[in-house]
């Protein structure tokens, strides 16, 4: 195997940084200029900007679909599937239809209570779209709106314990983009074909919480979300429902190293949690570029800071990285997927891929803070 190549950007105690009241250390691991990691699933050129995937993988552990947009925010249509877990992509036909659609698609795998999977794809545009395959995304059906004004569709969907779905997104004022914005959520109760009424059900005084990311806590019957917060005041939002989203606890800030946009969260085998995003904490190191936390839940619940973070990749256009993907391959190898644009010069942004291990970066991580504690004696 080729040795990776590693540049430590700190480690554990090197970054005094405040936040509630308390002060977060946090080790950075930088793997950002490691190209044996990167694999370009889809070229930026001076004409084509590539932007805001999402991806699924299906049961097989092993088959990923990744979907996005052309420009910033700009018509969906864009599709490519690997076989292998990610080594290898082809980009796949999409109907013309998509194109009437805008902003941010996201895809996901929903089962009805007969066993039906289906492959969907929302987006934000014309008050949310959706489109279903059945054939794992040879053909798909027609796009249908949702009727939910928003800003970006679904930005996570959640099953319930009866096989009922949440999903979960932000709108603005009056529907549009402005704040305050809030954090909205809607039930579907057949495999995501038909959606119910939506309810706001997060909001913060003073803070816009978007971009919602919800999960179910490691052996608890507790939904944990995670927002970003768009008005650039303080730390990223939690909240926590107990009773499948019936009701949830007030909003309150995340610890500091999870300050950012657009959480994917995942955990691996050892409980441990990992997300990724766009870093916008204050005083980073790694602010506006593409980064993972890894942590336990329980620092949520204890508003401590986490083990340590690493940034993925360094995006050469300020903070307009970091709408991801992330899936966790059998073997443990970490896969994460964003837009970004990857050099400088007249490129634009690109789909990157970038692969890490916690084994691998867990020993980086040991060494790095033993050596720099050796040369501070």
């Amino acid at each position: 195997m080729k040795k990776l190549g590693l540049i430590i950007l700190g480690v554990i105690g090197y970054f005094p940084l405040f936040a509630q009241g308390s002060i977060c250390n946090l080790p950075v691991l930088d793997l950002s200029a490691d190209t044996v990691r990167h694999q370009i699933i889809a070229r930026g050129t001076k004409d084509l900007y590539n932007g805001h995937p999402t991806t699924v993988m299906l049961d097989d552990n092993k088959t990923i679909f990744c979907t996005w947009s052309y420009n910033h925010g700009g018509k969906a249509g864009l599709l490519a599937q690997s076989p292998d877990g990610g080594v290898t992509w082809q980009m796949m036909e999409t109907p013309k239809d998509w194109e009437t659609t805008s902003n941010c698609p996201s895809i996901y795998e929903l089962e009805d209570k007969k066993g039906k999977k289906r492959l969907m794809v929302f987006t934000a545009w014309p008050n949310m779209t959706h489109t279903y395959s059945e054939d794992l995304g040879k053909t798909w059906s027609p796009i249908v709106s949702l009727n939910k004004p928003c800003i970006m569709a679904f930005a996570s969907v959640v099953k319930l314990k009866n096989g009922d779905y949440l999903g979960f997104y932000h709108r603005g004022k009056d529907g549009h983009d402005r704040a305050p914005l809030t954090v909205w959520q809607s039930r579907s109760t057949d495999g995501g074909l038909t959606w119910g009424e939506s309810e706001m059900v997060g909001s913060f005084e003073g803070r816009s919480p978007c971009e919602p990311f919800v999960f179910r806590a490691p052996g608890t019957n507790r939904l944990v979300c995670i927002t970003r917060e768009n008005e650039r005041k303080g730390n990223s939002l939690m909240m926590f429902s107990d009773d499948e989203g019936e009701n949830w606890s007030d909003m309150k800030e995340t610890p500091w190293g999870l300050t950012g946009d657009r959480h994917i969260i995942k955990f691996t085998k050892d409980g441990r949690m990992v997300a990724v995003f766009r870093d916008m904490a204050e005083n980073s190191p790694t602010k506006g570029h593409f980064v993972a936390w890894v942590g336990f839940y329980k620092d949520l619940r204890e508003n401590t800071s986490g083990q340590y973070r690493i940034k993925l990749l360094h995006s050469y256009a300020g903070s307009d990285c970091g709408y991801p993907g992330l899936e966790i391959l059998p073997d443990g190898t970490i896969l994460a997927i964003t837009y970004v644009k990857y050099a400088p010069g007249a490129e634009k942004h690109s789909i990157v891929a970038t692969r890490f291990n916690l084994d691998e970066t867990d020993r980086l991580i040991k060494r790095n803070f033993s050596s720099q504690k050796q040369s501070s004696l």
